[in-house]
């Protein structure tokens, strides 16, 4: 309804103007323009249509460009809103402009868009059948740019574990960029849907943890200093909230400690724990502190010397 409003109130002046501008025309030039690219039955496409389309299209670039420009240095300045939030409001605004210049473009052209939608109806409820999880990409594009809960920037981790940054909130899909640089095409859906961790949602401090094992013949306190040194020594943990210690199991070569620290750098956390590690290797080496592996211990029901004999049996066989 509201396009159908737009339409009755601009076509007659879009008429009247292209009248004018074809009455200043040479004859020729009008002749050009009226030439009839494509003809079927009592639609037809002329010259003068196509560059009407083109211009349409040129306008909508040079309008959402334009209410761009407006909002970033104006309104979105004043009310200091986010980054993400801005291109959802844009992302809107290109999307309607859009809208608009379709249905313009198929007004040109001599097509009725309710009796186009009226003979298809039948046809549409096919489609939208075929296409339903297509609409649901959509639906949650627009629930994801209108609520603000993933915004450009953010780092998410899937429910499959793998952690990106978003680069791109579209009307179906969203683009998110791994650690390793490589490009994620992800439907909207699955945002909606399925369990999303955002570590930027509250754009503050993330707690990570790290865990280390270590044998039961080291005193526990003195473990516990070396991981607090380890941690607090680097330039990416924060000291408040303080970096702590958990002794969380004991295990069966070795008691089971959790270092927990915070951090701002969440997009940079495996490299920050890689570091923390190589820190905690050398203090471990420098204070004789071992890590412990797995041990088994073997029970011989003959001893070791019925082993030897039946070693040696097998070594004159071959």
């Amino acid at each position: 309804m509201i396009f159908q409003f737009i339409l009755a109130q601009a076509q007659p002046a879009l008429e009247k103007g292209a009248q004018k501008i074809s009455r200043g025309l040479p004859r020729e030039v009008q002749r050009f323009l009226e030439f009839d690219l494509l003809k079927i039955k009592n639609y037809q496409i002329t010259v003068f249509d196509v560059l009407l389309i083109l211009l349409l299209i040129v306008v909508a670039r040079l309008l959402v460009w334009v209410f761009s420009k407006i909002l970033r240095q104006g309104f979105f300045r004043r009310k200091q809103v986010d980054q993400g939030r801005q291109e959802a409001v844009i992302q809107l605004i290109k999307y309607f402009i859009y809208v608009l210049v379709i249905i313009f473009g198929l007004e040109v052209i001599g097509v009725q868009l309710s009796l186009l939608l009226a003979g298809s109806a039948a046809l549409l409820v096919g489609v939208g059948l075929g296409l339903q999880q297509t609409f649901n990409d959509l639906v949650s594009g627009l629930i994801l740019l209108f609520e603000g809960s993933i915004n450009i920037g953010d780092i998410v981790e899937l429910d499959n574990g793998l952690v990106g940054r978003v680069t791109d909130i579209g009307l179906r899909t969203s683009k998110l960029e791994t650690r390793d640089s490589i490009g994620l095409i992800v439907p909207n859906s699955k945002f909606i849907n399925d369990n999303i961790i955002n570590w930027s949602h509250n754009r503050s401090l993330t707690r990570f943890i790290i865990t280390v094992r270590v044998a039961y013949k080291h005193d526990p306190r003195q473990v516990e200093a070396l991981l607090l040194a380890a941690a607090q020594t680097h330039a990416e943990v924060a000291q408040n909230p303080p970096v702590t210690v958990r002794l969380m199991d004991f295990g069966e070569s070795g008691m089971h400690y959790e270092l927990l620290f915070w951090t701002y750098s969440a997009w940079r956390i495996e490299y920050v724990k890689s570091e923390i590690r190589f820190e905690l290797i050398e203090k471990f080496r420098e204070n004789s502190i071992e890590i412990p592996y797995n041990q088994f211990d073997l029970n011989l029901k003959q001893g070791w010397e019925g082993f030897v004999e039946k070693w040696q049996e097998k070594k004159s066989d071959l």
